[in-house]
C-alpha cells in the first residue's frame, strides 16, 4: 500500500512538473484554419521555441551579452517575458502597464512565468472568430494614460519581437558552448528524446 501511495505521488508531482513548464511539444494541429487557430498557432510555435531556448541555462549563458552595448541573455529573458505578457494581456483584453509591475528575478520562474503567459494566451485564442480578435485591442497604460492599438499588432510586435529574440538566446547559448538540446525541430514542433 505504501508503494501504491508512494507511486501516486510522483506521478502526480510529476503531472504537475510538466503542467507547470509547457511546451515541450507543439499540439496537433486543428482541422480548420480560423484566425484564433492560427494566432494560437503562431504561439505555440513561440513556446515551443522559447521553451528549448531557456531550458538549462547556465549562469555564464544568463550574464552572457556579445557587446558590452547589448542586452544580457538574462536581459532578453526580462523583455521577453513582457512580450508574454503583452500576448497574454491582450487575449485577456486588458491593458499592460508600463513599467511592468513584478518581474521574477530567479530564471527559473521567469522562464516558467514567461511559458505560462504563452500557455493561457494560447487557449484564449483558441476557437476565436475573426470577429473576436478584430475586438481586442493590444492596449498599453503608462502613468494612468492608455494607448490602444488594432489586434494587427500583435503580430508584428510582441509576437514576431518574442521570435526574434527567442532565436537570439539560441545564438548566445551556442556561442556560451551550451546548444540547445539535439533532436529539437521547430518544423515538426516535436523533440527526439
Amino acid at each position: 500500500m505504501r508503494y501504491l501511495f508512494l507511486f501516486c505521488f510522483l506521478y502526480t508531482f510529476s503531472t504537475m512538473a510538466q503542467d507547470k513548464i509547457p511546451f515541450e511539444s507543439i499540439p496537433e494541429a486543428p482541422e480548420e484554419m480560423s484566425s484564433g487557430a492560427i494566432i494560437t498557432r503562431m504561439i505555440q510555435g513561440l513556446g515551443y521555441r522559447y521553451h528549448w531556448a531557456s531550458k538549462d541555462l547556465r549562469e555564464e549563458d544568463l550574464v552572457y551579452r556579445p557587446t558590452p552595448e547589448a542586452a544580457s541573455t538574462q536581459e532578453t529573458l526580462v523583455h521577453l517575458y513582457g512580450l508574454a505578457q503583452t500576448v497574454f494581456n491582450t487575449a485577456s483584453g486588458v491593458p499592460s502597464k508600463r513599467p511592468i509591475d513584478h518581474i521574477p528575478a530567479d530564471y527559473m520562474d521567469l522562464r516558467a512565468g514567461t511559458l505560462d503567459y504563452l500557455k493561457q494566451a494560447s487557449a484564449l485564442f483558441t476557437g476565436k472568430n475573426a470577429d473576436e480578435i478584430a475586438a481586442l485591442s493590444v492596449t498599453f497604460e503608462r502613468s494612468g494614460e492608455q494607448y490602444p492599438f488594432s489586434a494587427w499588432h500583435l503580430l508584428n510586435g510582441p509576437l514576431a519581437d518574442a521570435i526574434y529574440h527567442t532565436g537570439q538566446l539560441v545564438s548566445f547559448r551556442r556561442t556560451t558552448g551550451n546548444p540547445i538540446q539535439k533532436g529539437v525541430n521547430v518544423f515538426t514542433g516535436k523533440t527526439k528524446q
